[in-house]
Order: structure tokens, then sequence, then C-alpha cells
């Protein structure tokens, strides 16, 4: 599956609350609402775990209150990276580092739950290498574990 970038830098693709994922292993929605609550603290009911994506006409949105995307719309950009005003509030309090997870589970990460809880919303690292292939700065000073394939 080609990669499908949010607009505060999320995965799509690798998130299992992405529409065509549920469909397949309808499962991990359990899954994934215990490891939401396990590394971030909250837990979505794994019958309203079901999401569009951002980029999505209408879409179906898990966090429906979501600061980022109205405000990358309203500037017409395809996500965070592209904004003279990152990092703003709205994205900031959404960056996600696997250092900074590690740091909140205060336990070692096993690699299935790096791959399904914390790799789809590694976005500060995404969003910084968008804003460096484009010339612009990124500095936010965390940590992230991922590789350089995304």
């Amino acid at each position: 599956m080609e990669a499908i970038l949010t607009r505060c830098g999320y995965r799509c693709d690798l998130c299992l609350a992405y529409a065509p994922n549920v469909s397949r292993n309808p499962a991990d929605r359990e899954k994934l609402s215990d490891g939401w609550f396990k590394y971030y603290g909250f837990r979505i009911p794994p019958e309203r775990i079901l999401c569009d994506g951002c980029m999505a006409q209408d879409p179906r949105l898990i966090d429906k209150a979501c600061p980022v995307r109205p405000c990358v719309v309203e500037k017409g950009l395809e996500n965070c990276a592209q904004c003279e005003e990152y990092v703003c509030d709205r994205v900031a309090e959404r960056l996600v580092t696997y250092e900074w997870v590690k740091e909140r589970a205060g336990d070692t990460i096993p690699e299935d739950d790096y791959l399904c809880f914390i790799r789809p919303y590694e976005n500060e690292r995404r969003l910084g290498a968008l804003r460096a292939a484009r010339g612009q700065e990124h500095s936010v000073g965390r940590d992230s574990k991922g590789d350089n394939n995304e």
C-alpha cells in the first residue's frame, strides 16, 4: 500500500483504524483501543474505531475535534510541513516521537507495539524531513526511533 500522509504527518496506511485496514482485520480495533490507552492514555471503544483519513472528502474521522485538519485545509496546504507557522500550538500538541512515547510508557516497547501504536503517528520526523526537503528549518528537540524508509 502506498504511504498516505495526513495533514499533521501521521500515516493512514499504517494505522489500524484506517478503513481499509479495519476491513482486512476488524479484530485489530480492540487491539488498537488497548494500545492507544497503554501508550497515549485515551481509550476509544473498538466499535467506534474507523477512519477514512483526513485527506478524504467528507471523511469519517476518529478525532472530529482535531484542530490541525481545518487549519491546513483553510490555508490550502497538504500538511503542516508546508506552513510558515510550523511548529504552531495546534500541531505541537500532536507531535509524536518514539522517545517521547517510550519515556511516557516508562518501559521497553515491543517491536509489534512500535509498529502498531507508534510508527503510524511518528509525525515529527516525517514533517521535519518534508521541511528539510523544501529547504525549511525544523527543530523541536525530540528524538525519534523511526527508519528512513518513510
